[in-house]
């Protein structure tokens, strides 16, 4: 009887042994799986550093210029009729030592035509605004900066005095997605949602002088040499409403502009 008990304590004992090997086996390949996205791992910067990779690393980083064109859809009436902009351009050269999210920074240059007339213009050139219709007062130009800047501070992101911090994964068009928020050295807060398989940014959302802003980016098309991986088409939501939709169809990185490019004057 008691060798009876003896063998039969050795095999409770070798089983729960079993079943706690076989539980913790279980646990850790839960936490280690790439098809859990509640179990990763990556940290803020991780999921930052790979994204700047995905988009051109290096060469995508620090680019001295960028030139866009395409095509739009503008929703100004609040209705479901857009007006096609069948002309839309951006100039842009970049402020390598960008430290605010939402000012206008470097120099930019919007261009909107409709069958080859003007419709809107918007232009910074280091100093003053310009609109087609002339200078526009640093007041009003500010807050319409504010409105339009705000992606490009991913480039900053890892520089001494930003802080960033992941948040709760989330999903853009179906997609799962790491979120990331970027404060600059203002304090001030950006929201990026990147792709969890291939680390496209799908996603940018901030405060604006209209409201919360929020724009998706999907499309994505590359340049091979040297890579950068530009965003086909954009959808722009003020407070959750569609305002306008680009679709850039052309790109050219790090061509050469003169000042006077930004520099508007009234027609």
């Amino acid at each position: 009887m008691r060798q009876f008990i003896c063998v039969a304590m050795r095999v409770v004992s070798l089983i729960v042994i079993v079943f706690i090997s076989a539980t913790q086996s279980f646990a850790q390949s839960v936490k280690d799986s790439p098809d859990d996205p509640s179990a990763g791992t990556m940290s803020s910067r991780d999921i930052l550093r790979a994204a700047i990779a995905a988009a051109g690393g290096e060469y995508w980083l620090n680019p001295q210029t960028l030139y866009l064109k395409g095509y739009g859809l503008f929703w100004t009436k609040g209705d479901n009729l857009p007006k096609v902009v069948d002309d839309y351009r951006m100039w842009r050269v970049y402020d390598q030592s960008r430290q605010s999210a939402h000012e206008a920074s470097g120099m930019v240059r919007i261009d909107a035509k409709v069958d080859g007339k003007v419709w809107f213009q918007q232009a910074y050139d280091g100093e003053t605004s310009y609109s087609h219709k002339g200078i526009v007062p640093p007041e009003k130009a500010s807050k319409e900066w504010a409105s339009a800047f705000g992606f490009g501070i991913i480039r900053n992101a890892l520089d001494p005095g930003f802080v960033v911090k992941r948040l709760p994964d989330d999903t853009v068009d179906g997609r799962a997605t790491y979120t990331v928020s970027v404060a600059d050295p203002k304090g001030e807060m950006t929201i990026f949602g990147i792709d969890q398989q291939n680390f496209h940014i799908l996603m940018v959302g901030f405060n604006t002088p209209k409201g919360w802003h929020q724009r998706i980016y999907s499309e994505f098309y590359t340049q091979a040499q040297p890579l950068w991986v530009q965003p086909g088409r954009v959808r722009l939501y003020y407070n959750g409403i569609k305002s306008n939709e680009i679709h850039w169809t052309e790109f050219a990185v790090n061509k050469e502009y003169p000042r006077g490019l930004f520099q508007l004057t009234k027609p």
